[in-house]
């Protein structure tokens, strides 16, 4: 089944936000953003974030918004190319103003780093050989 992913987060200051992702890559589709969102595109046609503010975010919602200082609402994973691709990105967000929350992670069949973006939301980037996964063996 083919589908759409719109993945939302809350955001304190949108055009910081902006700034920031602009500066791992990523586009927004001006026709979805305004004073109180933006679509981040991912994967164009496929993969979406909303960055939404905070007062915006809260309209959807019954709850609090999560303090990502004190407790972790998600893990949004993007798998990259080749280990390059994994070590490129995760420099770009430090660069721009991220933390590293994990340390990396080299499986063999497996390349993954993280960071923390400027709202605390956490991003798995990884690269993944799937013909190197492990087996178990069988007796």
């Amino acid at each position: 089944m083919a589908t759409k992913i719109f993945v939302n987060l809350p955001v304190k200051d949108l055009q910081k936000s902006i700034e920031f992702f602009t500066k791992l890559g990523y586009s927004f589709n001006p026709q979805f953003t305004d004073e109180n969102a933006t679509c981040m595109i991912i994967e164009e046609g496929s993969i979406y974030a909303m960055l939404l503010i905070e007062p915006f975010f809260k309209t959807f919602i019954d709850k609090d918004i999560a303090d990502t200082s004190k407790v972790t609402e998600s893990i949004i994973a993007l798998e990259m190319p080749d280990r390059e691709g994994v070590d490129k990105i995760v420099q770009k967000a430090i660069e721009a103003g991220a933390t590293k929350y994990r340390d990396l992670s080299d499986m063999g069949w497996m390349y993954q780093d993280s960071f923390a973006d400027l709202d605390g939301h956490k991003w798995e980037v990884f690269w993944m050989d799937p013909n190197g996964y492990p087996q178990e063996t069988q007796q």
